[in-house]
């Protein structure tokens, strides 16, 4: 393998999130999310809708923080990417504690959670949870180590969002039902609960991130319902309304979070490298904009995906974080979309196949395509100028026959990129340990350390190693 030398500056990390890794150890079950409900379901399960596999036997992060934080530190981890899970903190509703916004139609304008809300949410708050999680956060900053706190990493309480409910009853009266994302009060909920989060662990935290890839998140439930995502119905206008609301929650969640910390706050986005099948063309411009740039477009710059321009909008990002896997090559199209993603590139390979350009594929068919990672890094940065963390960047790999050189060719490219001027601050593995991958359960395997499900021992692969030299020869 070719020896790569890491920039100075670069800091090497692992990202993880609350849902996926903290359950595990008997205990540790959290039962009142959407996806606790949805992975569960009876039905989904008979389906195929979601694996059968359950969260409830998974790494056990909740338990066994410190034995990850232990494993981190002999790789050299600099810079710890976590999630926060909303129905940890909040099992039950917070509609009772009021706070000041202002809603003008259905653009939510203005949110402002003040210290006499914040103790009533302390009140209504399982303060065993957020006890724990300042545990967890205190482990790892006494090592002296960055943390960035992520928010909301797909997962809602059950009290915002029934997952099952539309199944029987469509969409419609989003106002009516606890329709999550489709609901604008969801939004000040969020900022009630952000505020909260920060007004606990902001003394240990380093950077906020308020969402983990929300267009992802929205096209697997309301574009692409094969995702086994919840609720799985397709519906554009939902889709819509849900990027709206989720970009108002994460404004009036900035504000509030620079008040109550002035730390730095971004979001986290998932960004394929976006090519034509035959060169460019508009429709290769079209969907960079909507699965690349719409979001930041709407948050840095306030254009929303109707062309409507919002000043209350704009300016609400302080740095970038980018998760990268592969690329998605398009072809025009008459439909809706006016690009057609085309099967046999990027995502949509056959698993532990050759992709149709005899690229590698990993377990869960997504082809290796480091270069991409560049060109998205320069693209990104030339045009917001903003201080990019990767916050994501992995491969399934149950026999590690791809992940060393995966590590060491994507942080080639990144190198590469830093070396023409783009401000890439950190690279973050995704993950330290297998995990559970949503509808797709433990099949697909990420993990620098594999990990016996019934006693929970964490087992080096050879990436591992391949990932501490680097850390270790900086």
């Amino acid at each position: 393998m070719k020896a790569i030398k890491l920039p100075s500056k670069l800091s090497l990390g692992i990202s993880q999130s609350g849902f996926q890794f903290e359950m595990g150890v008997k205990g540790s079950e959290d039962k009142n999310s959407d996806w606790w409900v949805w992975t569960h379901d009876p039905d989904n399960i008979a389906l195929g809708i979601v694996s059968g596999d359950l969260p409830e036997d998974g790494p056990g992060y909740w338990d066994l923080y410190h034995v990850d934080h232990d494993i981190m530190e002999w790789l050299g981890v600099e810079i710890l990417r976590i999630g926060i899970e909303w129905s940890r903190i909040f099992p039950k509703p917070t509609y009772e504690v009021s706070v000041d916004y202002e809603l003008k139609g259905n653009s939510l304008v203005y949110v402002d959670v003040k210290e006499s809300s914040l103790r009533k949410l302390d009140e209504l708050a399982n303060r065993t949870a957020v006890r724990r999680y300042r545990e967890i956060v205190s482990d790892w900053k006494r090592r002296g180590k960055v943390l960035i706190v992520n928010l909301n990493h797909f997962t809602l309480p059950i009290w915002i969002h029934d997952p099952l409910r539309p199944r029987y009853h469509g969409l419609n009266d989003f106002d009516k039902w606890p329709s999550g994302w489709l609901n604008v009060r969801s939004a000040i909920e969020y900022v009630k609960y952000a505020a909260y989060v920060a007004w606990s662990l902001s003394d240990m935290v380093d950077m906020w991130s308020t969402f983990n890839e929300p267009i992802a998140y929205l096209t697997a439930s309301y574009i692409n319902p094969y995702k086994g995502f919840p609720p799985g119905i397709f519906s554009p206008n939902a889709f819509t309304t849900g990027f709206l609301n989720i970009i108002q929650a994460h404004a009036r969640a900035y504000e509030v979070l620079k008040e109550l910390t002035g730390k730095p706050i971004g979001i986290i986005h998932v960004m394929p490298y976006i090519m034509g099948l035959n060169g460019g063309g508009d429709y290769v411009e079209r969907a960079k904009y909507l699965l690349n740039f719409s979001l930041l477009e709407s948050l840095i710059n306030g254009r929303l995906l109707n062309g409507e321009v919002r000043d209350d909008l704009r300016g609400k990002v302080d740095w970038l974080g980018l998760n990268y896997y592969t690329r998605l090559v398009v072809s025009d199209s008459r439909s809706w979309l006016r690009f057609r993603p085309i099967k046999g590139y990027g995502a949509l390979c056959r698993c532990m196949d050759r992709s149709l350009e005899g690229g590698i594929v990993a377990d869960n068919g997504w082809e290796v395509y480091p270069e991409g990672l560049y060109h998205v890094l320069k693209e990104t940065y030339l045009r917001y100028g903003l201080p990019i963390y990767i916050t994501e960047n992995g491969v399934a790999d149950e026999e590690d026959r791809i992940r060393p050189n995966f590590i060491l060719s994507h942080i080639e490219q990144v190198s590469k990129a830093i070396s023409e001027g783009v401000d890439v601050k950190a690279y973050m593995y995704w993950s330290l340990v297998d995990n559970y991958e949503w509808a797709q359960g433990f099949k697909m395997k990420f993990g620098l350390f594999k990990i016996n499900h019934r006693t929970k021992e964490r087992i080096p692969r050879p990436s591992a190693y391949v990932f501490r030299s680097l850390a270790k020869a900086k």
